[in-house]
């Protein structure tokens, strides 16, 4: 079995799976595939009474880091101080096992809470590059242990980190359950937010995080909701004749670009995001569908086969012209588009395999960043420096990461048979 689909399969009907799921928890894996010659060697001793916090503290923040390939990790035990504040730091011995920065903390019992303080330090310098001091409930202690991992990955890339922010992807067990999941960006922490007899389709989140559009059979049609998470609310927005699939939000939040068979077949259009204003922007006779806005939003992407095969085109946000993006290959669909503009994802299938490919705009040579078999759905990381995407592993659908090199890919820690993954803006 795979979980790769016909792109056209996908804008009609269910999409079937054949064998039933387990619901075992998957370790997150992290595997190096190549590079590594510029990565940041660091250290991360544990924190002192890290027990304290259910989970601990340094390995969710290693597992986070190890996920960017940006950092080589030093070994704590192959230096015989054990420093949890900067002031007891043996500065010449970590830098003589290599390591290029040190961070140490302590996690101390305060009532119910946990008072938690770190320190990122610079070897050579011996200086405070971040730092912070935190009062949690021990409940809090992924979330603090991301925000810490954040810290640490925005002082020495001076990029911002992702480790806060979340995911969302739809899981299937059985012949008629799905779940339309939220989770911590690593996969873990996962929570359901619907659940329905029939399947569930294109998760899209909102730009500022608080909404989720995703497509639903649940009528026995294929109809656009959008999902308030704070509310728990949802609504229809999209419930044409024919069939209304491939939700994508405008940057500024305010409407939709969907896929609609009104003209008989499926074509692009705009409503706003509580389903008012349909517009028709594509004018073709061929198949049109999964649209995606640039971040500017003066531009949508999408998969037609005017060409013949399906393949990657442009066309202004407000419709017009179109201009072919990809030209390799027969069989390119599922754009996304970089949060920097200047590149995008997408799917190609060559030789009975589907992979996820990177192109810059402005070139015609897609580059391979996966080495799985049967890849779908590619979504950038909110700062663009990984792809997370869906996979096929022993007939089962699972979640990778991998970094726009293709060198680092890691397997997510999602439950059930996982499909249709977007990765969600950061945190406003």
């Amino acid at each position: 079995m795979t979980m790769r689909t016909h792109w056209l399969t996908r804008l009609f009907v269910p999409v079937l799976m054949l064998l039933a799921a387990g619901v075992a928890r998957a370790e997150m894996t992290v595997e190096i595939v190549g590079g590594g010659t510029n990565q940041h060697p660091i250290a991360l001793p544990v924190f002192a009474g890290e027990n304290l916090a259910p989970g601990g503290l340094t390995p969710i923040i290693r597992n986070d880091l190890a996920r960017t390939g940006v950092f080589r990790f030093i070994d704590p035990n192959s230096v015989a101080n054990k420093p949890t504040e900067p002031g007891q730091i043996a500065y010449p011995d970590w830098k003589t096992a290599g390591a290029f920065s040190i961070s140490v903390g302590k996690v101390q019992q305060q009532g119910d809470k946990l008072a938690v303080s770190f320190w990122l330090m610079d070897v050579a310098q011996k200086k405070q590059l971040t730092g912070g001091s935190f009062s949690i409930t021990p409940r809090q202690s992924r979330q603090l242990a991301h925000t810490i991992a954040d810290m640490i990955y925005q002082a020495i890339t001076g990029e911002r980190g992702i480790f806060g922010t979340q995911i969302t992807y739809v899981s299937k067990s059985g012949r008629d359950h799905y779940e339309l999941r939220v989770a911590d960006a690593d996969g873990a922490n996962e929570q359901t937010i619907l659940r329905s007899k029939e399947p569930i389709l294109s998760p899209s989140w909102s730009p500022d995080g608080g909404r989720i559009a995703y497509v639903s059979f649940e009528t026995r049609k294929a109809v656009v909701y959008v999902h308030n998470l704070a509310a728990g609310t949802r609504r229809a927005v999209a419930n044409f004749k024919g069939s209304n699939s491939a939700p994508s939000w405008a940057p500024d939040g305010s409407r939709l670009a969907v896929a609609l068979t009104l003209p008989g077949n499926t074509q692009i259009y705009q409503i706003n995001a509580d389903g008012s204003g349909m517009r028709r922007l594509s004018q073709n006779a061929s198949i049109d569908t999964e649209p995606t806005y640039t971040p500017d939003g003066s531009r949508i992407l999408f998969t037609s086969d005017r060409a013949g095969g399906p393949q990657i085109f442009s066309m202004p946000a407000g419709g017009g012209a179109a201009t072919r993006l990809t030209y390799e290959g027969n069989y390119n669909v599922s754009p996304s588009v970089s949060p920097d503009g200047k590149s995008f994802t997408f799917v190609r299938r060559e030789g009975g395999r589907y992979r996820v490919m990177l192109q810059d705009f402005g070139s015609s040579q897609a580059n391979y960043v996966s080495t799985t078999q049967y890849d779908e759905s590619p979504s950038f990381a909110p700062n663009g420096k990984m792809i997370l995407y869906a996979t096929d592993q022993g007939g089962r659908g699972v979640l990778y990461t991998v970094t726009r090199d293709g060198s680092t890919k890691t397997r997510l820690g999602a439950t059930g048979d996982v499909q249709e993954p977007d990765w969600g803006p950061f945190p406003r």
